[in-house]
C-alpha cells in the first residue's frame, strides 16, 4: 500500500490549503482514513478521521469547525481542507489509511504556518 501526500507548504494565518492523500488501494477495501500531524518535539496526532462504512468524520478539538475531511471515492483520494490556518498548526501532516486492521503512512508533508 503506498500514500502519496501533497498540498503542504507556507501560508500567513488566516489563509487555507488542501491537502490530497491518493491511496494505491481502492477507496471501499479501507477501513479508515485519517490525517495526523507532528508538530516540532511533540507528539503525532490525529487530526481528523473519516470512517468509509458510514461515512462520519471525527475531529480533533483544536480543528473543529476550521477543517474539513473528505474524500473521493473514484480516485482513493482523501482530502483535508484545513482554514483558518494558525500558527500552532505548524507541522507534518501525515495520512493513514486501516486496510484490514493494518495502518499505513504517507511520508508527510509539511505545513507552516507564519504568524
Amino acid at each position: 500500500v503506498q500514500l502519496q501526500a501533497s498540498g503542504g507548504g507556507l501560508v500567513q494565518a488566516g489563509g487555507s490549503l488542501r491537502l490530497s492523500c491518493a491511496a494505491s488501494i481502492r477507496y471501499i477495501d479501507v477501513s479508515s482514513m485519517a490525517w495526523y500531524r507532528q508538530a516540532p518535539g511533540k507528539q503525532r496526532e490525529l487530526v481528523a478521521v473519516l470512517i468509509r462504512s458510514d461515512g462520519t468524520t471525527h475531529y480533533t478539538d483544536s480543528v473543529k469547525g476550521r477543517f474539513t475531511i473528505s474524500r473521493d471515492a473514484a480516485k482513493n483520494t482523501v482530502y483535508l481542507q484545513m482554514n483558518s490556518l494558525k500558527p500552532e498548526d505548524t507541522a507534518v501532516y501525515y495520512c493513514n489509511v486501516d486496510h484490514y486492521g493494518h495502518q499505513y503512512w504517507g511520508k508527510g508533508t509539511l505545513v507552516t504556518v507564519s504568524s
